[in-house]
């Protein structure tokens, strides 16, 4: 079960994630870095709901990390996540429109498992 204090921060990261995006769309010169930001708040909202987060993220470097593929979907998923964060990272020049629907995505799918862990419905 999940306490009162990740359940508020995954909350709280998803609503700012999708408000980064909403952002985005209304200012295309600052669409990188609000995508960006949106991407790594969604990522942040699956980490608080799935446990402490400091913990997650060793879990999934270190497993992105080996060569082999992974077995377990759960964890194949987030490490898919933590790669598209990097990716939206590492551009420069980025399609704003591409990196929007990216960061969209991500966000759908962040809102998924946030609502499913925490059997909260988050507005739009």
């Amino acid at each position: 079960m999940m306490d009162e204090y990740r359940r508020g921060w995954a909350l709280r990261y998803l609503r700012e994630a999708k408000a980064e995006l909403k952002a985005a769309r209304k200012m295309p010169y600052m669409t990188p870095s609000l995508v960006l930001e949106a991407s790594r708040k969604a990522r942040n909202a699956i980490y608080y709901s799935l446990g402490e987060p400091a913990f997650v993220e060793i879990i999934i470097r270190e497993t992105a990390e080996k060569t082999q593929p992974v077995a377990d979907p759960v964890l194949r998923c987030l490490v898919q996540i933590e790669e598209v964060v990097r990716q939206l990272a590492r551009l420069e020049e980025i399609d704003g429109e591409k990196a929007v629907e990216q960061a969209d995505n991500l966000i759908e799918l962040a809102s998924d498992i946030v609502e499913t862990l925490t059997g909260e419905k988050i507005e739009d």
